[in-house]
């Protein structure tokens, strides 16, 4: 399976291309960053993202494209533009009928790492580790957009080595991880009756 990982941002858009044998290994095809100005026109630099992601997807002919999904922050410009960001990107993979997948930061960071509260610098050791890399890619948004990559191919169940239950060893990592943040998310919530 090939997928293309993308971290959607309008300074800084990472892009990530992974290969995903059966047997789970994976092995990194391309990664990048492209940038836009804050100088430019908002039209002009979802221009210039529009335009690269074209070249990835015309280039490397991913089988699906993994995004993260846009979650809450307190920043509303950073949310609007990841949000345009994003709509262009799934935009360009409708227009050559390839999959888009999204996925939470802490989805990513619980298949990749095991954990769903993980810092940067641990998905960053990971993805090196995963990918057999010499050096971590640079910036973080390129090793994040190799993490969604890896993520979506793991939890996808793209693989022969199976576990209990047919799942594989991160797609059981992944799910006790987000048994854990739901359970503590239960927890918290006042007057929850469990079922």
């Amino acid at each position: 399976m090939r997928v293309l990982g993308v971290d959607p941002g309008l300074t800084r858009c990472g892009l990530g291309v992974v290969d995903v044998a059966a047997n789970r290994t994976a092995t990194m095809v391309a990664v990048g960053v492209v940038g836009s100005s804050h100088e430019q026109s908002l039209d002009g630099r979802l221009l210039v993202i529009a335009e690269a992601i074209d070249q990835w997807l015309d280039a490397f002919k991913p089988d699906v494209l993994a995004i993260e999904r846009v979650f809450a922050q307190t920043n509303l410009s950073t949310v609007m533009g990841v949000a345009q960001v994003s709509g262009v990107v799934m935009v360009a993979a409708a227009r050559r009928r390839i999959p888009v997948a999204m996925h939470t930061p802490s989805e990513v960071k619980a298949a990749v790492t095991g954990s769903g509260r993980a810092d940067k610098a641990s998905v960053t050791a990971m993805v090196v580790r995963i990918l057999r890399l010499t050096e971590p890619p640079r910036p973080a948004d390129a090793a994040d957009a190799l993490a969604l990559a890896i993520a979506h191919a793991w939890r996808s169940g793209n693989s022969l080595a199976s576990g209990p239950e047919g799942t594989t060893a991160a797609q059981q990592l992944w799910r006790d991880a987000e048994t854990r943040a739901k359970t503590k998310k239960n927890k918290e919530k006042p007057g929850h009756a469990w079922r």
